[in-house]
């Protein structure tokens, strides 16, 4: 199934402050391969068959690459982020108003909630992680404002503190998560809603193999995450490595890299 994604190209990509534990102000970053490999991540997708829109980087926001981020887009409807950290509370309104003058009905959020980064469409359900970043208020917003069933699910180690570095959603009944990264509550949760869930192991989800974006059938997902690629060919998934290695130096994968836009 084709699908339409935002993404942003990293020409301001840096390292210039620690948010979250995976970066590291100190370590160098080569902003030349954080440009290659996001643009072979853009040009896979096309080669996968979908549309890739580009929104226009913004000097002195150098996360803004992690378009997932930016706002959540289902129906049409446009529910924008407000972020956590005064880093990033920038990207918040240069997205929506992309959105807007890109036909999609903008609602600005009144709480805390980073995007596709912790609100995920899963079939007739919209997954919604907390303890790091959004705030719990942000769950009945979002419930409110698209009409969905939200389901809360709390996040409990802080090296994945989006639920998309803990979660990947492969097929509308479908996902792919970490039981270490949830607390007990929500492990019984998602064992209750997706009894034959594919499980990653530790060893896959501390490359970010789980910050990963399915199409239903192809899986871009990192290239060290070979047990979850084998896994998901095992369950008739076509696994799609992609490397952005040096992204991972800020805490992101491919779905970081990906706002779905939902009409």
């Amino acid at each position: 199934m084709s699908r339409r994604y935002l993404m942003c190209r990293p020409t301001f990509f840096a390292v210039d402050y620690a948010i979250n534990p995976w970066m590291d102000p100190s370590a160098p970053v080569d902003a030349d391969l954080a440009v290659a490999q996001w643009t072979h991540l853009r040009d896979t997708y096309r080669e996968l068959g979908h549309t890739v829109d580009e929104i226009e980087p913004i000097p002195g926001l150098p996360d803004m690459v992690f378009a997932a981020n930016g706002a959540t887009v289902v129906d049409g409807i446009a529910y924008g982020a407000q972020f956590a950290f005064p880093e990033r509370a920038a990207e918040g309104p240069a997205y929506l108003d992309w959105l807007a003058a890109h036909g999609f009905t903008p609602h600005a959020a009144k709480e805390i909630n980073e995007g596709e980064g912790d609100i995920l469409l899963a079939g007739r359900f919209v997954l919604a992680g907390t303890g790091f970043r959004t705030a719990h208020d942000a769950h009945a917003e979002a419930q409110e404002l698209f009409g969905r069933p939200v389901v809360t699910l709390q996040l409990v180690d802080p090296r994945f503190y989006h639920l998309d570095t803990a979660l990947t959603v492969l097929a509308e009944n479908q996902i792919a998560y970490l039981p270490e990264a949830f607390s007990e509550g929500s492990r019984r949760v998602l064992a209750r809603l997706f009894p034959d869930a594919l499980l990653a192991s530790a060893e896959d989800a501390a490359v970010l193999g789980l910050n990963a974006v399915s199409d239903g059938r192809h899986v871009v997902l990192p290239t060290q995450a070979v047990g979850l690629a084998s896994q998901l060919a095992g369950r008739g998934f076509q696994p799609v490595p992609v490397d952005l290695s040096e992204l991972l130096k800020a805490g992101g994968g491919p779905k970081c890299c990906t706002l779905e836009l939902r009409s």
